[in-house]
């Protein structure tokens, strides 16, 4: 069933988009200096990286051909072109206002819950579109940081939580769901307390939407199921006649 393919799964990419605009308003603040953030995050990419490995057993490396130094080399690459462009990205939106990024933001950021991939099978899903909202939501809210530093912080950051993080969180579902779940109700529990330290409005809010997506949309959606009626055929094929004058008399 689709709500079975989608538990978990709208917790995570909720919770990810809390951290991320969450971050993003510490170091807005002076709140959390950019430093941290991106060793901090860098070493948990690395010990995902890790993982993904091990619970792969090696299979997609192989696969692929890559070693784990070619890896390294397109990271460092990454980071080079990423630092590199800073600057450019932190000026690039100086004549649009404010209000207008955020605006954008908040627009790009709800476009990219809408179009991710849960993992139903629905013409709407769009995983490009989804991280390219995302990505473009980071850029427009690292315009807005003091320093190129700031802005290369938070797309290297948004880069791992919206493009890596959600390979191993489907990497892990499909290998033990029970791990997947518990990892689910621990990572919950962390945005909210992270919420309720900045903002315990927003940490109320967030508590009442991951109950929502948690159980009584999926018992709602279960309970629909019984109202539900698929028509089978087989049907007969439709004939076309030659004669048409009796009809058009």
């Amino acid at each position: 069933m689709d709500t079975e393919a989608n538990f978990g799964s709208t917790n995570w990419k909720l919770g990810s988009v809390c951290i991320f605009v969450l971050c993003w308003w510490l170091m807005e603040t002076g709140t959390l200096v950019p430093s941290q953030l991106f060793t901090s995050s860098l070493a948990l990419s690395f010990l995902g990286y890790y993982l993904y490995d091990v619970i792969d057993g090696g299979t997609g490396r192989r696969c692929s051909g890559r070693t784990r130094l070619a890896d390294l080399k397109s990271v460092l690459i990454f980071l080079s072109f990423t630092y590199g462009l800073s600057p450019l990205l932190k000026t690039l939106t100086e004549t649009i206002s404010t209000d207008t990024i955020y605006a954008m933001t908040t627009f790009m950021l709800l476009g990219h819950l809408l179009f991710f991939d849960y993992g139903a099978n629905a013409a709407i899903v769009s995983s490009g579109l989804s991280l390219n909202m995302a990505l473009f939501a980071s850029v427009c809210l690292a315009s807005r940081l003091a320093g190129p530093l700031h802005t290369f912080t938070l797309i290297t950051f948004a880069c791992e939580l919206f493009a890596l993080w959600p390979l191993l969180q489907k990497k892990l579902k499909k290998q033990s769901t029970g791990c997947h779940g518990m990892l689910t109700v621990l990572f919950a529990v962390v945005v909210v307390t992270a919420l309720a330290m900045v903002a315990p409005a927003c940490a109320a809010l967030a508590i009442v939407l991951l109950f929502l997506l948690s159980f009584l949309i999926p018992l709602w959606l279960v309970k629909l199921q019984l109202y539900k009626d698929n028509i089978h055929g087989p049907w007969d094929e439709a004939e076309i006649k030659d004669d048409l004058s009796g009809v058009l008399h």
